[in-house]
């Protein structure tokens, strides 16, 4: 029979929860990261063991955390976000120019066929990539610097798989629709 893994963040911490196909009855494993907000938990469909996930406090900061074992251990990867080049500005929520400033990654997107690249959708709207298993960042910044970025408002950024295995960026509230939209009943 078939397992099953969900991987949930919260406000307080993330959970790994198993099951066996019946999703009769689940192993739920932790709080992990107790008291941490998770922004985002996600496995590697190159190898069901690396899990990748973003957490952030307003006390300490965003730090990324991997598991080479399925989330029963983690390591604290690399946390360095830094734009390419000057950042230069875009519009912030008041109508006023506000230069682009790094927050915390909302979401996390593996590779599906490497298990150490992994792509991250940040706050303010940017994606960035690892290549070493989360060790270090780049920015790919054509997001930030396309003709539009300075009058955008900017949201976190959430990056969704398309058929073709493309990675597509959207906002968080249209990759919801969309998912919502495509998942079948």
């Amino acid at each position: 029979m078939s397992k099953v893994r969900l991987l949930v963040g919260t406000k307080k911490g993330a959970f790994v929860m198993t099951s066996d196909g019946t999703r009769d009855d689940w192993v739920v494993q932790g709080p992990l990261f107790t008291g941490w907000e998770i922004y985002h938990l996600k496995g590697s469909p190159a190898d069901p063991d690396r899990v990748y996930a973003s957490q952030s406090t307003g006390w300490h900061g965003q730090v990324m955390q991997r598991s080479d074992d399925g989330g029963k251990s983690w390591e604290a990867v690399g946390n360095e976000f830094a734009y390419d080049g000057v950042p230069g500005t875009h519009q912030w929520y008041d109508g006023t120019q506000h230069p682009w400033e790094f927050a915390r990654v909302w979401h996390l997107e593996p590779s599906l066929s490497d298990p150490d690249t992994v792509y991250a959708g940040v706050e303010d709207a940017a994606l960035f990539r690892s290549t070493d298993g989360g060790r270090t960042w780049r920015e790919l910044p054509a997001l930030r610097r396309h003709e539009s970025a300075p009058g955008c408002q900017c949201s976190p950024l959430g990056c969704s798989r398309s058929p073709d295995s493309s990675c597509q960026l959207w906002p968080p509230s249209v990759e919801r629709k969309s998912a919502a939209s495509s998942t079948p009943a």
